[in-house]
């Protein structure tokens, strides 16, 4: 049997509501017990002593020191005493011998007399006890005993006898047990309250644990739209929010995913298919010798693009893992980026575009990993030629502030949307979505320039006016050195102009 959270919580709680109560119980009727011990030995002390001063009060003295009380009258108090306090009262002379007495406590007349032992602690001051009186009672009996004391012919005290009031122990257990059932009434009825309330409290507590468990079942089936309902702002609801801030997460990371899968799925199987093919024709003889020089060419470009696409899938991925690190190193940023725009030479030519902005372009040393900058120029320089319209212009300029490098790479063309450019950063996003002008991207090249300059330190970003220029512009931050420092590190680099009217091979 499934032990659910619910059942434990609800479990535990009533077991500590049950021993809370066995332990109240308990106190509560040795209180009570105390309590009526304490309050029937002071009645019936109190009841003692006023009979024994009544008793004093109507003595007859005999001859030879010998007293005798008015019995008729004393009977009358103890009879009305005896039945106002449910006790049994006696009065005995020294040696123990009853003369009067009235039971209302289970006691009877034809009794022994008190014992000596007990008759010498009364007549010595008071006797308090809690049994049969040595024999005296078949049964325990709370026990007072008090002197009967007059004046000699001198005027010293004299016990002539005591007064004994007792009362049946059974009383205190017949209070006890009604005491016992009123507690165990109220006991039952608070328990059932308390029962239905932590049933309702429980159930409160744990259906937004057991609805997370649902939806972490509907996670695990792939379904990532299960949200829980956040119903309160303490531990619980705080729970709440981070899972369903982490179901968001995991939904976007599967949109990713797939959209991933669907990405490298559409870039790998073109070039496949197109080497393939072509190889094929060859093999078979259906691409005469004469054009296989032609399609052999469009095979190695195949190739290249592949080799383009794992090496983006490998940047990913080392980007993922937290092992793109900076390798860092003064180079000149001029040169970097002369060495990234001859790489688009041909198709530069073939689109017909004006490269501007590096005519008087100087030598600028900077602090950073040169592959990785390398790298964040080519794929700008290539975003660039891609999307810039025929006979168009890129515009590089690099500018020497006094804290920071900057670069900016400017192109005509459509541009991006408004709402396009908060996105354009992000993994996959491709604005071009017919692949009509992006044909060999992935959605991951700005992705990582954006990466590589925050490792840098620096920023980069993007301002676009739709049909007219897109401009992307980072920094890079300067180290902090001597100015002499950096002028014994400034060396003179030859600059490679490119050929504006070289006809395509």
């Amino acid at each position: 049997m499934q032990k659910t959270l619910f059942k434990k919580y609800l479990r535990i709680t009533l077991l500590i509501i049950l021993v809370s109560f066995f332990f109240l119980g308990v106190v509560m009727i040795s209180f009570i017990s105390r309590y009526w011990q304490d309050e029937k030995r002071d009645l019936l002390s109190k009841n003692a002593h006023s009979i024994a001063n009544v008793a004093a009060g109507n003595v007859i003295m005999v001859q030879n020191d010998q007293y005798m009380v008015d019995g008729k009258r004393i009977q009358a108090f103890i009879s009305a005493f005896a039945v106002n306090i449910d006790a049994d009262i006696f009065v005995t002379d020294k040696d123990g011998v009853r003369l009067l007495s009235a039971y209302t406590a289970g006691g009877s007349g034809d009794g022994p007399n008190v014992e000596p032992g007990v008759m010498k602690q009364v007549l010595s001051g008071q006797y308090i006890g809690n049994g049969t009186m040595n024999g005296f009672y078949k049964q325990s009996h709370y026990i007072v005993g008090v002197p009967i004391r007059v004046s000699d012919g001198s005027g010293n005290p004299v016990s002539i006898g005591a007064v004994f009031t007792a009362a049946n122990v059974y009383s205190l257990r017949t209070y006890r047990m009604e005491a016992l059932k009123m507690f165990l009434l109220a006991a039952v009825m608070v328990f059932m309250l308390s029962f239905a309330l932590v049933w309702l409290f429980s159930y409160k507590l744990v259906r937004p644990l057991h609805e997370m468990a649902l939806a972490a079942h509907s996670f695990g089936d792939g379904n990532f739209s299960v949200r829980v309902p956040v119903t309160s702002d303490d531990e619980i609801g705080q729970l709440a929010v981070a899972f369903n801030n982490m179901a968001c997460s995991l939904a976007s990371g599967e949109n990713v995913r797939r959209n991933f899968i669907a990405n490298v799925s559409h870039e790998l199987k073109t070039p496949m298919t197109t080497i393939a093919g072509f190889v094929d024709g060859i093999l078979d003889g259906t691409i005469p010798p004469e054009k296989q020089s032609y399609y052999l060419r469009i095979v190695s470009q195949e190739v290249k693009r592949l080799s383009r696409l794992v090496r983006t899938m490998l940047d990913l991925s080392r980007i993922d893992n937290g092992e793109l690190k900076l390798r860092p190193a003064r180079f000149d940023l001029t040169k970097t980026i002369l060495s990234a725009l001859i790489s688009f030479e041909k198709p530069i030519e073939d689109k017909n575009l004006e490269i501007k902005g590096l005519e008087d372009a100087e030598s600028l040393f900077v602090d950073g990993d040169p592959d990785m900058i390398h790298q964040v120029m080519y794929n700008l320089i290539e975003n660039a030629v891609k999307f810039t319209n025929e006979g168009g212009y890129i515009n590089i300029h690099v500018e020497d502030a006094a804290d920071r490098d900057i670069v900016t790479v400017r192109n005509s063309g459509a541009g991006i949307p408004p709402d396009e450019v908060a996105l354009i950063f992000d993994r996959f996003y491709k604005t071009d979505k017919s692949r009509s002008q992006d044909k060999n991207g992935m959605g991951l090249g700005l992705y990582i320039v954006k990466t590589i300059i925050n490792l840098h330190g620096g920023e980069i970003t993007v301002s676009s006016v739709e049909n007219e220029y897109c401009e992307f512009r980072f920094w890079l931050p300067k180290r902090k050195e001597s100015a002499k420092q950096l002028k014994n590190e400034v060396e003179d680099a030859p600059f490679k102009e490119i050929p504006k009217d070289k006809p395509a091979k």
